[in-house]
């Protein structure tokens, strides 16, 4: 019983482990700033992760300009998740174009569990 318990426990761990120690895919080659919505952006804003930390604390947009939104996953398994503008990217879906309706504060999360300090890896989008 105890061998299987730590044998249980010991895959787990494993597992917690690998999932930041992905591959470090970033961003699709597509560059164009048109989207199938066809909406242009006027700026690109890139966001880059890593292990447990985003590349800024805050990211700065204008409330309604429209931006592309490039994610770039430097090192582990990684996602931003921001609900109130409708944007959640990952290594599978790298960019989006999006135009903040609203402005205020909102927060960024990692949206993909990376290990012990997923939970700590968020950062503020400031609509002005």
């Amino acid at each position: 019983m105890l061998k299987r318990s730590a044998l249980l426990l010991s895959m787990v761990w494993v597992l917690v482990l690998t999932a930041c120690g992905g591959s470090g895919n970033t961003a699709s080659s597509n560059t164009n700033k048109v989207t199938d919505s066809g909406i242009e952006a006027e700026t690109e804003l890139v966001i880059s992760a890593t292990n447990y930390k985003f590349d800024q604390e805050e990211y700065h947009l204008k409330k309604g300009v429209p931006v592309k939104i490039i994610f770039e996953n430097e090192s582990g398994n990684h996602g931003i998740l921001v609900p109130e503008l409708n944007l959640q990217l990952s290594s599978k879906e790298s960019s989006a174009v999006i135009v903040p309706e609203e402005a205020g504060t909102f927060e960024m999360s990692c949206s993909i569990m990376c290990g012990s300090g997923h939970s700590g890896m968020i950062a503020k989008v400031i609509v002005e």
